[in-house]
């Protein structure tokens, strides 16, 4: 395996380093939006029922304690329950615009290391195929293949290495993506329910100041 790499040349080890830093970004990714995701739906419910009784330091402890971005924005509206709709639902929107922001960190790095792989692959091809015409330019006429064998072996495998890395981080990226955009899903419905409840209780004059 390190001779492979020592024929690719630096490009191979460039491409090495990026695709370790893509599957570490990833792997950290993917454990904060599987800690971040929890059963809005039961989770609201509890809060509801704490609601009811006015106890709202309870309801705020308990968001504190739960992670993830839903029960911030729980947490956000309740600190706000004394403000009109429009007041509430714009502070809630400013809290999930900052919720989504930290979900998407380092997202650009695996979307960065996709995008540039195959051009790196290219690069390194490029470059072993130069190694090869340099060669027969100083061998002619009289070539072997074993003169051009290291600079096509460079070019095979920078092309492969390329294309291993930039395939798998471009799924990476989707699959997160596709969490986040669940995550938001989650805050949408939660944001409404929220403000409808405390709206409600407001109008029977049941939520504590």
């Amino acid at each position: 395996m390190f001779e492979r790499f020592v024929q690719g040349g630096p490009v191979l080890w460039i491409l090495f380093a990026c695709g370790i830093t893509a599957f570490v970004v990833f792997i950290e990714r993917s454990l904060h939006l599987h800690r971040a995701r929890i059963r809005f739906e039961d989770f609201l419910n509890g809060i509801f029922n704490i609601l009811r009784r006015g106890n709202v330091k309870e309801a705020l402890a308990i968001c504190d304690e739960t992670p993830g971005p839903v029960a911030y924005i729980i947490r956000t509206a309740i600190l706000h329950r004394d403000a009109d709709r429009d007041e509430m639902r714009t502070a809630i929107q400013d809290a999930g615009t900052a919720e989504i922001s930290r979900l998407e960190r380092r997202l650009v790095l695996i979307a960065t290391v996709a995008q540039i792989a195959p051009l790196l692959g290219l690069l390194g091809t490029i470059i072993g195929l130069v190694d090869c015409l340099v060669v027969m330019q100083m061998e002619a006429p009289l070539i072997q293949s074993s003169d051009i064998f290291g600079g096509v072996m460079k070019a095979l495998l920078t092309t492969g290495a390329g294309l291993m890395v930039a395939i798998p981080c471009y799924a990476a990226f989707n699959l997160l993506v596709l969490k986040i955009d669940r995550l938001v899903l989650d805050m949408e419905k939660a944001s409404s329910e929220i403000v409808t409840f405390l709206m409600t209780l407001r109008t029977k004059g049941e939520v504590a100041s």
